[in-house]
């Protein structure tokens, strides 16, 4: 273990003992350098360190504290279990979400863009612009059907923080995430075919399998750990389910990450029931907590499990830059891929690769880190501030998305109307359900840095969130 973590470890030790209590000053970067004999920047290491877990902050010319006691929203209630396999329906929803594009009159409290004004952003801008101007035909090229080599060598280097170790051979680059979890889909399904899902689930796999003419099945999901292995177990054994797809690690829109037991004990149950499970970990290294989780797929050894993830989180959604392990399924998913974009543009993968060669991107992933927890921390602070009484609110383990659930009855479609005149969106929570559950639900984004007009749009959305209640029978 590095030095920074043996200090940080020792002070969280302090912390969570009660030595230093909520509203205490924590001692001095230069009181702890001389202290333990270490260096200015180790002690720096050490806090931002803390800083991520959430057991200090800083407060400028004044050091490091230990954060108030705050209050927090009750948990969203566990998903119900559903009775049969449906027929995905919302996507005029899911295209009214996605079709309004970034306007500065129109608040996005809804969409699931991470914060792209970061100035750890600019090397990956100047990296763009010398490919372009390097008039290299290469960039014009179609390129492999597997992805830049480069690019996937970076990526495997990166996957051994998951516990993974998959070689680059072995991965497909992806015309972002969205592309990985189609061409999944596909390489293991067929119309009819029935695929379990947690519940609330991405919108974007939900239209996926209306696409693809597929059903899906929702399973009961709790909010801190994920989908109820008794009620898959129970629906593996009543349908022929195909595969499994979830999220589990800093889960979208519940912010979850499911416990390492639970994750291999899914991974059994796959493995006696023989169906494939695809794994969405688009959002798995921004996870508040070091080391980062560990994703199913570093259990897998069969490989029955297709990982999926891009760089539309950690970096930006414009690169459109994904990949995917598909284990046994890599001849299937590269004629997916080959009917449904061939390759990838060149020019953001070399401009990647040379952005994760040069070690531009764990600084990135760390201020990205520390700035997403105090964000999410001042978010759910102004739900419990603005929004009314008996409103629930996930707890975010990581990314930058928090469920907010509104009592049963409440429209959130409604809502959305509702807002449009103060130039607010938020997304629905029907979206993220093949039948059109939580209709009493929102998913607010809270990736950009805090400021008083996120403030006062928050506030709108729970008064607008009051008036309408008040109107309800």
């Amino acid at each position: 273990m590095t030095l920074y973590l043996n200090l940080a470890e020792l002070l969280g030790a302090r912390i969570e003992q009660g030595l230093y209590r909520p509203g205490d000053r924590l001692p001095s970067v230069r009181s702890l350098s001389q202290e333990h004999g270490v260096s200015l920047s180790t002690v720096q290491q050490a806090y931002r360190h803390l800083e991520d877990q959430g057991l200090a902050t800083p407060r400028p010319k004044s050091g490091y504290f230990v954060p108030a006691e705050r209050q927090v929203p009750a948990l969203p209630q566990v998903s119900r279990a559903a009775q049969r396999p449906v027929e995905v329906s919302q996507w005029d929803h899911v295209l009214a979400l996605i079709s309004s594009s970034p306007q500065r009159e129109l608040l996005q409290l809804g969409r699931g863009r991470p914060d792209i004004g970061s100035p750890t952003l600019k090397p990956l801008l100047r990296m763009l612009a010398r490919q372009a101007r390097r008039q290299d035909p290469e960039v014009l090229t179609y390129g492999c059907i597997r992805g830049e080599l480069r690019l996937r060598e970076q990526i495997a280097r990166l996957l051994l923080d998951s516990g993974c170790r998959i070689p680059a051979e072995d991965l497909v680059i992806t015309t972002g995430c969205h592309e990985a979890l189609s061409a999944a889909i596909r390489a293991i399904c067929q119309p009819g075919d029935i695929v379990a899902v947690d519940s609330p689930s991405f919108h974007g796999v939900m239209q996926a399998l209306k696409g693809f003419g597929m059903k899906a099945l929702e399973l009961p999901t709790d909010p801190l750990t994920g989908i109820n292995l008794e009620a898959l177990e129970m629906a593996l054994e009543q349908w022929p389910i195909k595969a499994i797809q979830l999220t589990p690690n800093c889960n979208n829109p519940l912010g979850y990450i499911m416990p390492e037991a639970n994750k291999r004990a899914l991974l059994q149950l796959a493995q006696r029931h023989d169906v494939a499970i695809i794994e969405d970990d688009v959002y798995g290294e921004l996870a508040y907590a070091y080391p980062r989780p560990r994703t199913i797929k570093s259990y897998d050894e069969d490989g029955r499990v297709l990982l999926c993830s891009s760089f539309s989180k950690t970096l930006a959604p414009g690169l459109r830059v994904g990949w995917i392990a598909p284990g046994r399924y890599l001849e299937q998913v590269l004629h997916m891929k080959y009917l449904g974009t061939g390759s990838t543009a060149q020019l953001p993968q070399l401009a990647l690769a040379e952005f994760l060669e040069a070690g531009h991107y764990e600084p990135h992933l760390r201020r990205m880190r520390a700035q997403y927890l105090r964000s999410r921390d001042l978010m759910v602070d102004w739900v419990c501030r603005y929004f009314p009484a008996g409103t629930r609110a996930s707890r975010p383990q990581g990314s930058f998305m928090l469920w907010v659930e509104m009592p049963s009855g409440f429209d959130s479609q409604r809502l959305n109307r509702a807002l449009l005149p103060h130039k607010i969106q938020v997304a629905p929570g029907s979206i993220f359900s093949a039948a059109g559950k939580y209709r009493n639900c929102i998913r607010l984004n809270y990736a950009e840095p805090p400021s008083a007009a996120i403030e006062a749009a928050v506030r709108q959305v729970g008064a607008t969130i009051a008036e309408q209640l008040a109107e309800t029978p």
